[in-house]
């Protein structure tokens, strides 16, 4: 089973960027993703957007389309979001996850990082 760490949160203006990253560790499987996702406090957890191992397929949330960035690299099994023109509604954990296929739920999860974008 994989095991994700995240990092790269921290606290930005409105305008900025920030890079998060998702390191993964264990066993894989050939046509598992990462997706990323937040939740903001008071709501529910929303998707952000996943990258496809193999083939490197991405797939975006509307709000983020144009300013998110998702992308991995193989070689150091560490999957990355690049967040630029941020907004203050950003403002969320982020979690990344895993799931071995596009049939299957995301069941593994990392811990979180918070982003906060400051007005």
């Amino acid at each position: 089973q994989v095991q994700l760490v995240e990092s790269g949160g921290g606290l930005v203006q409105a305008g900025g960027s920030l890079r998060l990253s998702c390191a993964a560790s264990g066993r894989t499987s050939s046509a598992w993703a990462m997706g990323w996702f937040r939740q903001a406090p008071g709501k529910e957890r929303e998707f952000v957007a996943r990258v496809t191992w193999s083939s490197g397929s991405t797939s975006y949330a509307d709000s983020v389309k144009g300013r998110f960035t998702i992308s991995r690299d193989s070689a150091r099994n560490t999957g990355y979001l690049q967040m630029n023109s941020l907004k203050p509604e950003d403002t969320a954990v982020y979690y990344c996850a895993a799931r071995s296929s596009n049939t299957t739920p995301y069941n593994t999860w990392g811990q979180g990082t918070q982003v906060t974008v400051s007005s």
